[in-house]
């Protein structure tokens, strides 16, 4: 029975290999924008923004996932551009799975320019950028081997006679991205966001050669929400990616109620469905600038015998900081007395 124990961490902590194929992603990914597309960079109606999510997946199986990302952003407005401005950001991710500790590490630098018009319209298109260092690796010393069984049982002190040229690898990585936001009768929103990732194609490879390279990857995200009582507001969204061989879709459907509509004071639930994966449960609040997010992923995969449905916990905040211009008073001439 150990010996099983130890072959089946081998097969996971190997599995996790193959996991380079895709990148990291968030079943809420509306709580991580910059994840989504750098065209999201300075997007919002504020002057900094700040973000964090978590996401903690498969707890119920001996080697679970565990996710991280955290991002900060910036909005200029040089007069130069009348009602046009600029958004610099950065973003951090930190992924660890499987039993080998397989990690991904990430830390950008993102930029964009944003349009937004003319004066008589809603509609704002933002053009970005993001740049990078990237890490991927593992731990040698958390595997086990053949070579490692002594006859008896497994023994840590017998080399494993394996020979990795490299356990991690740094590579520089260029994405880019667009939004387009347009808001119809002043009730009807309406987004679409695409990103272009690994424009780079960056080597993953462990063996010294060019045959394993991170794919391209594409997403795209539309976005909906209006009024469907004075103090309710639906919102339907649908996110298409795709990298290599793999793809994701995940249609979202949310209501949000106001408890108070001028301070954007709200409650919000709703479902995903992440084909042929999970069902995820959705809740939400906001309160004037804050947002955040806790969500439950239902695992309906061919993997439910070793989860019994239960997926992952993802939670998220986000929040947007308005500067208050300075107060300059206004010089008065003193009046002349003769």
């Amino acid at each position: 029975m150990k010996l099983n124990r130890y072959i089946l961490l081998v097969l996971v902590g190997m599995s996790a290999f193959q996991s380079v194929a895709q990148d990291i992603h968030f079943s809420q990914f509306n709580g991580s924008l910059l994840n989504l597309t750098p065209g999201y960079t300075g997007l919002f109606n504020g002057d900094y923004r700040v973000g964090a999510i978590f996401k903690s997946q498969w707890q119920s199986v001996p080697v679970n996932y565990k996710t991280f990302s955290m991002s900060g952003e910036k909005v200029f407005r040089p007069k130069e551009m009348e009602k046009d401005k600029l958004g610099i950001g950065f973003l951090f991710n930190s992924d660890r799975a499987g039993d080998a500790r397989y990690g991904t590490t990430q830390a950008y630098m993102t930029g964009s320019y944003i349009y937004s018009g003319r004066e008589d319209t809603t509609l704002s298109i933002s053009i970005g950028m993001s740049a990078g260092w990237c890490q991927v690796g593992f731990d040698y010393t958390k595997m086990t081997f053949d070579n490692q069984y002594d006859g008896l049982a497994y023994n840590s002190g017998l080399g494993s006679n394996e020979n990795f040229t490299w356990v991690s690898r740094n590579f520089l990585d260029i994405n880019g991205g667009l939004v387009i936001q347009k808001t119809f009768n002043q009730i009807h929103h309406v987004s679409y966001a695409l990103g272009v990732y690994h424009l780079t194609s960056p080597k993953v490879s462990y063996q010294g050669n060019d045959l394993s390279r991170l794919d391209f990857k594409f997403s795209n995200c539309i976005s909906y929400n209006t009024p469907i009582k004075a103090n309710t507001d639906i919102i339907l969204e649908a996110l298409l990616s795709n990298q290599g061989k793999n793809y994701e879709i995940i249609p979202h459907a949310s209501l949000k109620y106001y408890l108070e509509k001028r301070e954007n004071k709200a409650i919000l639930g709703g479902l995903c469905f992440r084909a042929r994966d999970a069902i995820v449960l959705r809740m939400g609040y906001t309160n004037q600038t804050l947002q955040s997010g806790i969500s439950y992923d239902i695992n309906i995969s061919k993997f439910t015998p070793a989860t019994n449905h239960r997926g992952g916990f993802e939670i998220f905040i986000n929040y947007v900081i308005k500067v208050k211009p300075a107060f300059i008073a206004r010089k008065r001439p003193c009046p002349m007395f003769i």
